[in-house]
């Protein structure tokens, strides 16, 4: 009967311990893995995937951009924000040019990225394996016209919080890895046949930001000539430089 009711405590006292130390688990900030400082930049390079000949052939292009944290502002709720703007260039002999203005806002609880008018929540608290969300909530793809309703309902995850990553010659000590989606329709080998496919994977590294994206949607129509549909694209950020 001791025996047992010794056993009984210290199970107990393990419980409690776990329990303790899940409650006091406290996430790093958002800014730790996006921070936001005016005058930061990473480059990329960026392998785009393109359906050309009226969606019957696929094309990689690559070109390389930067994302430069141009001012802070503020976005239309009121919330302190950054403008970010995107420099693109074919080659590294040429010059850059700036193509795209986007905006990012740490609101404490959620980061969130406006591109092309489309709000994403990219990253959210706490920060810990496991922990998702509906990255894309924020964005019309249910309406009938949506341009993106490819978009609708991915469940953001967090992986591999806090190990080190190498990509290329760049080595980092502390990333995460958000998966957004990995989803496929039909089969992508029948040419006879429906598909579709959609992925999201976005990385980041500790003091410095995104450092890798895949972001990849296609929509194969069958026929006589198969082809895919209109809005079919993919494109590929790999970290080059950073200051």
């Amino acid at each position: 009967m001791k025996r047992s009711l010794l056993f009984l405590g210290f199970a107990m006292m393990i419980l409690a311990s776990c329990k303790k130390t899940d409650e006091t688990f406290v996430s790093e900030p958002l800014s730790t893995y996006y921070p936001l400082e005016v005058g930061k930049y990473i480059s990329y390079r960026l392998d785009s995937t393109v359906f050309v000949n009226f969606g019957t052939t696929q094309e990689i292009h690559t070109y390389e951009v930067k994302y430069l944290t141009d001012a802070q502002i503020t976005d239309n709720l009121g919330r302190p924000a950054y403008r970010i703007i995107r420099f693109f260039r074919n080659n590294a002999t040429e010059a850059w040019s700036p193509d795209a203005t986007f905006m990012a806002v740490n609101d404490s609880t959620q980061f969130e990225f406006i591109e092309n008018n489309l709000r994403y929540i990219k990253l959210k608290l706490p920060i810990k394996n496991g922990t998702n969300w509906k990255g894309n909530s924020f964005i019309d793809t249910y309406s009938v016209n949506s341009p993106v309703r490819h978009l609708d309902s991915w469940n953001y995850v967090y992986d591999s919080v806090g190990l080190a990553l190498s990509i290329d010659t760049m080595s980092f000590g502390n990333t995460l890895k958000v998966d957004q989606r990995n989803e496929v329709i039909g089969n992508p080998e029948d040419p006879n046949s429906y598909s579709e496919i959609n992925i999201g994977i976005e990385k980041y590294a500790a003091g410095l930001g995104m450092i890798y994206r895949k972001f990849y949607h296609s929509e194969y129509q069958p026929g006589g000539n198969g082809f895919f549909a209109d809005g079919s694209y993919g494109v590929e950020y790999t970290i080059i430089d950073h200051n």
